[in-house]
């Protein structure tokens, strides 16, 4: 097979395409015909010997994959031959085939091209992780991005505007920043031409930033921290300018700060049920057209190296992708064909849930989560419909200009019951089960109403496999824990183990 390879720590010109021998897989690994790779900042890293890991030479850059599982380990179970996925291998993506452990895999629905797909793990991944685990952003605080039309930089610039931040994109030329403006920046920083300090002060009437994303380190790292906002969150992504900043610690203590290290790959390995809830997440704004990835270039496998040493040399904007193989796809302008396909893929989100190829199969799957539906929004129709079909008319649910005076939130509320008959609707929204005659709703453990749900209220639900027991007639019954949470609020409105018996 063709590959990419480094046969000594060097750059990328030393890198020499050429014939290997394809992979030999192990028990706990899959095979993958791969389709694309897309090319980040660790590869430079690791061809150079400077990352955090070293491979065992000789071997194939590239660190994320898209392609198509063509080999199975005879200790996996979770995957099939021919499922469409993507895989984050740390290297040996810049080949034809690629040998991983099933752990580092996901699958991806049809809908998603090779291309999106070979460019969600690292960029979105990373900056998920870091804005929603580590920083915790709220909506309303103000975010300054370091490097923003990078890869990480712009996938964090688009997810903060999805978490209702106020973001300030720094980058070197103006074309670059109007790439961050065309995602969603409210506010644009050319550091090489403008003072940051005095910019950022004017922009935050002084107050200062409330997280620093930091993917770059070197000058201007100390000038970030400095214009922090008391209590602000500096996050460590990376060092791009290849200079590890030295910040003086009095800086934290007087801005009461955190300075957070931002290690994705890690938290991929050492918490792979948060990190698996994460991409799902990830994938259903890709999806919807919510976020969507800036391609740079597509470059040739025979061609790899130059995209690795565009990268170095600072003229990557967005995303690079290695196309590997033959396969025809439509890459016109990948950056903008996708609107026109919005509304289709949303319905598609509504039946593409986890599936299952049979109830026995849920036996292994115990603690499995199941991530989350999409949102539902609660009108006033639906609730007086619920109070007719229930013959519950209580004024609170029903009354809006009684409601505007005694009720705390001025509005009317839905019935706790209705929120909970909810739950069977979302249940096709994330769960599948193939060969099952019938699926019943039988019991309820453990429910709570814990806040109300206002007319007008967004609620989605999250589930994860609790426990599976198999019947002696034969069936199954399936416990899943799930919970249904209110858009914008701290505490669900609903949580409960939903029994189902399968037949």
């Amino acid at each position: 097979m063709k590959a990419l390879i480094c046969q000594t720590f060097e750059n990328a010109e030393s890198l020499l395409f050429q014939d290997i021998e394809a992979p030999i897989i192990g028990d706990n690994q899959v095979l993958i015909s791969v389709r694309a790779c897309g090319v980040n900042f660790p590869d430079n890293l690791i061809i150079q010997g400077k990352y955090q890991f070293k491979p065992i030479i000789p071997f194939a850059p590239g660190g994320e994959v898209s392609g198509v599982i063509i080999g199975l380990g005879k200790d996996v179970t979770n995957f099939s031959i021919g499922t469409r996925v993507i895989a984050l291998c740390g290297w040996g993506g810049f080949a034809e085939q690629l040998a991983v452990d099933a752990s580092r895999v996901f699958p991806i629905p049809d809908k998603m091209d090779w291309i999106t797909a070979a460019g969600t793990l690292y960029n979105y991944g990373t900056s998920y992780y870091a804005l929603k685990q580590k920083a915790q952003i709220q909506s309303g605080e103000t975010i300054l991005i370091l490097g923003a039309a990078g890869g990480v930089g712009l996938a964090a610039v688009e997810l903060a505007k999805q978490m209702g931040a106020i973001v300030i994109a720094c980058a070197s030329t103006e074309e670059k920043l109007a790439v961050c403006k065309s995602k969603g920046a409210d506010f644009t920083i050319n550091y090489l031409s403008a003072d940051l300090k005095e910019q950022i002060n004017s922009i935050t009437n002084n107050k200062g930033v409330d997280i620093v994303y930091d993917p770059v380190g070197g000058e201007f790292a100390e000038t970030a921290l400095r214009c922090m906002a008391w209590k602000g969150r500096y996050l460590v992504v990376g060092f791009a300018s290849g200079i590890i900043p030295k910040l003086s610690f009095n800086l934290a203590l007087l801005k009461g700060c955190s300075i957070i290290g931002i290690f994705w790959g890690s938290f991929a390995e050492k918490e792979p049920l948060e990190n698996y809830k994460n991409i799902q997440e990830l994938v259903r704004l890709l999806l919807t057209g919510k976020i969507k990835q800036h391609l740079h270039k597509i470059y040739p496998l025979e061609n790899a190296a130059a995209a690795l040493q565009d990268l170095q040399d600072q003229k990557v904007i967005g995303k690079a992708i290695i196309k590997i193989g033959n396969w025809e796809e439509n890459l016109v302008d990948l950056n903008t064909t996708r609107a026109n396909e919005t509304e289709s893929l949303k319905k598609e989100i509504s039946i593409n849930p986890i599936h299952f190829t049979d109830k026995s199969e849920l036996i292994k799957n115990i603690g499995r989560d199941l991530g989350k539906t999409e949102w539902l929004t609660i009108n006033q129709e639906r609730i007086t419909q619920f109070a007719e079909s229930t013959l519950d008319f209580q004024w609170v649910h029903l009354d809006a200009e009684k409601a505007k005076t005694d009720l705390p939130g001025g509005k009317t509320i839905a019935h706790g019951y209705l929120t909970m008959s909810l739950v069977s609707n979302f249940f096709y929204q994330i769960i599948s089960i193939g060969k099952v005659n019938s699926f019943i709703n039988y019991g309820i453990n453990k429910a709570r109403f814990i806040s109300p749900v206002e007319v007008g209220s967004e609620i989605r639900m999250s589930a994860y496999i609790n426990n599976v027991e198999e019947m002696p007639n034969g069936s199954v019954k399936l416990y899943l824990n799930c919970t249904i949470e209110i858009k914008g609020h701290n505490k669900p409105a609903f949580v409960a183990e939903i029994i189902s018996m399968i037949f």
